[in-house]
């Protein structure tokens, strides 16, 4: 049976590309998918066949642009819903979905699920709080409550839900979710054991089209190092440089991928066992890879387990601190701060990973339980589960 299915989604590419191998499995099933987005990203959304639901974004666009304070940061996707809630009304009101997904961003979605009396299930990219969450991050969560930011927050997000005829505590609201579908590997969840029985772990939903592009190859005999820091924090030029130092005449053949946001001319005289690119087809690298430097966001962090490729991970914000960390707890790599980042540290740490016995023996059990996880058909199945 042909259902409207309407994700809600957050205005930024990291939070848009887990959910688009779904999105687009959904429509392939014949299901009509609505995407609500800000204007600006709506390119990536037509490739599924989704109907993109475009709208104006009060979100940053890149990550130097968003505050350090906590509350703040809040403040500003939840006050991106507030402004996009009457839109998404007018649009939905003559013609409601059947169900809604919704990113962690796109808090509107379960206010429309309540407004029309159907299922909101939240795409986790990222973890999901545990049973004893609140306990164990009480100090944080007090003081976030006392900050004038974070008061402010959700003296807010109380009221708007009180506007939309809905009795609840804006934390317990936000942190618990009835339920969600967590795109992450169950691995990469602290005290997975802990977690309710409203989040089903489906895995993650690699692209199907990413996975089987080969658009590039490995030169024969090599041994790979891949060394990219996604989209958003790739101003990097002092640990381009320290790469390029300290890989200098190796036996490592270096793939570089630097994004937009420095100038090719500084980075020096780039040795032939380097390739320098703006951008690389990223599961065809690591497919071929023997060590990966990573800012450790959740989507490479996710996408080293997938290959079984070991890490050394150099978090800058946000959740790279946390998966660091967790790769390192799980074996799978070390962890590297990026004041300590020197040529001769790169190379120590990249061939420490590479070369121990005990982290690859790991790393091919992790490969195995991530992709045991399911994906994008197992997704799917959950999705239309909540359709039935």
């Amino acid at each position: 049976m042909r259902h409207h299915i309407s994700m809600i989604g957050c205005t930024a590419p990291s939070h848009i590309y887990p959910s688009l191998a779904l999105i687009r499995e959904l429509v392939d099933r014949g299901h009509r998918v609505t995407y609500a987005v800000g204007e600006r990203l709506a390119g990536l959304i037509t490739p599924t066949g989704a109907e993109p639901v475009t709208h104006p974004s009060l979100l940053p666009d890149g990550e130097a642009d968003w505050p350090e304070d906590a509350g703040a940061a809040m403040r500003i996707f939840l006050d991106e819903n507030i402004a996009v809630l009457p839109h998404l009304t007018e649009t939905y009101d003559d013609d409601r979905p059947d169900l809604f997904l919704y990113d962690i961003g796109g808090l509107a979605a379960p206010v429309l699920g309540h407004r029309y009396g159907v299922p909101a299930v939240q795409l986790s990219p990222t973890y999901v709080a545990w049973d004893g969450y609140e306990e164990e991050f009480a100090e944080f969560i007090a003081g976030l409550r006392a900050s004038e930011s974070g008061a402010a927050y959700f003296k807010v997000y109380g009221e708007w839900l009180e506007e939309n005829g809905i009795d609840a505590e804006p934390f317990a609201w936000l942190s618990h979710p009835a339920s969600v579908l967590s795109l992450i590997p169950r691995a990469m969840q602290p005290n997975a054991e802990r977690v309710g029985p409203h989040v089903e772990f489906v895995g993650p939903c690699l692209d199907p089209g990413r996975l089987a592009d080969r658009s590039w190859s490995a030169p024969e005999g090599a041994k790979v190092l891949l060394v990219s820091f996604g989209t958003a924090v790739t101003d990097q030029l002092d640990i381009y440089r320290a790469c390029i130092e300290g890989f200098r005449d190796s036996d490592w053949h270096v793939v570089m991928s630097v994004g937009n946001k420095i100038d090719l001319a500084e980075l020096g005289d780039v040795p032939a066992n380097f390739e320098v690119h703006r951008s690389v087809p990223q599961l065809a690298v690591l497919e071929a890879a023997s060590a990966f430097v990573t800012h450790a966001g959740m989507g490479g962090s996710t996408e080293s387990l997938w290959f079984g490729v070991p890490t050394v991970a150099i978090p800058f914000a946000t959740d790279g601190f946390g998966n660091a960390a967790r790769l390192e707890e799980l074996g799978a790599g070390v962890q590297l701060r990026a004041d300590q980042v020197t040529a001769a540290a790169l190379r120590s740490s990249v061939d420490q990973v590479a070369d121990d016995p005990a982290v690859a023996q790991r790393l091919a059990g992790l490969r195995r339980e991530v992709r045991a996880n399911g994906g994008v058909t197992r997704a799917a199945d959950a999705v239309e589960a909540h359709l039935r």
